[in-house]
């Protein structure tokens, strides 16, 4: 047998086709929700009942079981995908969580409760068909040739599909035929829940302004001295200490009468239409908003303000210099959002609800007077119908569509493509010539000839066959000790 054949035939008779798209379903439920569910912290509610001075909620470790239905008597029992099927049901798992009530400091009242289900991937680590033989698999009226890593919601084979995005927390810069900015920069920050576009421009003037939220178009060096680095030395310097613009001059120049960060407060307060007497909201905003990715805390202030240097020097090198513009359709400039990524999006969302409701219920039983136990106030229903509709229908959050969908049966290949299958988020009704053009990079990780004609040309693909989609963390220890490893030191 030909070498080459050999090796082929020994990696798919260890690995599947679908194989990252399971691994990541497996970290999603092993790591990805609880990570999720520390994101919260406390809840505490604004109305308490009178004899109470302070009043929280903790959410603590989660636990999640493998797929279960409860039938009319009330009695519980594990569920198989094609009894799923058969049946019109959502093959799924009932996740618990630890609650916690503190009253005045003190834990009052501890208890697992159900939150919601999960869907389960069909072959995932939570699946009862995880490392079932092709025996067990006929036992359970299985296909030992099916490659599993879709869900199951109401009898329907649903598929999440790959989703192509560019690479966030990256400073993106192109050029712009019209408008008053020659060049664009472009950063989207993101951290948990927040996903926050970040534009950077220099208008005709030379004054390089800064836009995110509710901050539009505001000189990004007055944002710079909010965030504590006030000295035009030191701003100069950070920006371009081997080569001096003349557009730095020009820049500082805009905000020389901003001595201290109380003057800068007062100043962007004005430009963004706010009382003077709402500084407070204004930290805040820089705090929360900007760079979220950096941290939210007031101690991230300075490396905010650094970055936002780096961004400035980075723009001017471009757009003076005539350095390359960095190539958005670079795979190295591109991330890939399998099912756990996808399902964590939605889950963090729909989880964000549930505390509201929470919130919601606790309060109007406060009011009531009949507050008891908060294992009443907490309904499993409410994240459960909503991750349930949002895969049902393909409507995710962020306002994308066609996220999840029906699997294509016709054969065993067509299945095979559709679970492989990459989706851009960009409109197939504009041109983007360049996005739809294959590039160097998607050599053996995109298939060069699977493509629809028409308008979604070059922005439906599907995944090489031997393709494989890398998920390692990659921590700020580690990537320490890889450098490390590589000779650099901290000197």
């Amino acid at each position: 047998m030909n070498p080459n054949r050999l090796l082929i035939k020994n990696y798919f008779e260890n690995h599947s086709l679908v194989e990252s798209n399971i691994e990541s379903y497996n970290r999603f439920i092993d790591k990805g929700v609880q990570e999720i569910i520390s994101e919260i912290q406390d809840i505490i509610p604004t109305i308490i009942p009178v004899e109470v001075k302070d009043f929280k909620i903790k959410f603590g470790k989660i636990r999640v079981e493998k797929p279960q239905i409860v039938e009319a008597d009330g009695s519980r029992r594990d569920i198989y995908p094609m009894e799923a099927r058969l049946r019109k049901l959502t093959y799924s798992a009932p996740v618990y969580l630890i609650v916690s009530a503190y009253i005045d400091g003190v834990e009052r009242e501890q208890f697992e409760t159900l939150i919601g289900k999960v869907p389960v991937m069909v072959k995932s680590k939570y699946c009862h068909l995880y490392g079932a033989n092709k025996e067990q698999l006929v036992k359970h009226y299985e296909d030992p040739n099916d490659l599993g890593g879709y869900f199951i919601l109401n009898g329907n084979e649903r598929a999440l599909v790959i989703v192509e995005d560019l690479v966030s927390n990256k400073l993106f810069l192109e050029k712009n035929s019209t408008g008053p900015s020659k060049f664009t920069g472009k950063i989207y920050s993101e951290s948990g829940v927040f996903r926050i576009p970040h534009t950077i421009e220099q208008m005709k003037d030379g004054v390089i302004y800064l836009s995110f939220t509710r901050f539009k178009r505001v000189p990004i060096l007055a944002i710079v001295k909010a965030l504590g680095l006030l000295k035009d030395q030191d701003l100069a310097k950070t920006i371009s200490e081997d080569k001096q613009y003349d557009d730095i001059f020009i820049n500082l120049y805009e905000t020389v009468d901003i001595k201290t960060q109380e003057q800068a407060m007062e100043y962007l307060s004005k430009r963004i239409g706010m009382n003077q007497n709402e500084g407070d909201k204004i930290t805040d905003l820089l705090d929360k908003y900007l760079l979220p990715h950096l941290g939210i805390t007031p101690g991230d202030r300075m490396a905010k303000a650094y970055n936002l240097c780096k961004y400035i020097k980075k723009f001017l090198m471009i757009s003076k210099d005539g350095k390359k513009i960095t190539d958005k359709d670079h795979y190295m400039n591109k991330r890939l959002k399998l099912s756990g990524d996808l399902l964590a999006d939605l889950f963090r969302v729909n989880l964000r609800a549930l505390v509201q409701d929470v919130l919601y219920n606790f309060q109007r039983l406060v009011k009531r007077g009949k507050f008891q136990s908060i294992k009443i106030i907490i309904r499993d229903q409410l994240l459960t119908s909503r991750i349930k509709s949002a895969m049902a229908t393909g409507a995710w959050v962020g306002g994308r569509k066609g996220v999840s969908q029906n699997i294509d049966r016709t054969n065993f290949t067509a299945t095979t493509s559709h679970l492989q299958r990459v989706v851009s988020l960009l409109s197939s009704a504009q041109e983007n010539f360049d996005a739809r053009a294959l590039h160097p990079t998607h050599w053996g990780r995109l298939c060069p000839v699977e493509t629809p004609e028409g308008t979604p040309i070059g922005l439906r693909k599907n995944l090489s066959s031997l393709a494989k989609i890398s998920q390692e963390d990659m921590t700020e220890d580690k990537i320490v000790k890889l450098l490390e490893g590589c000779g650099l030191t901290n000197d």
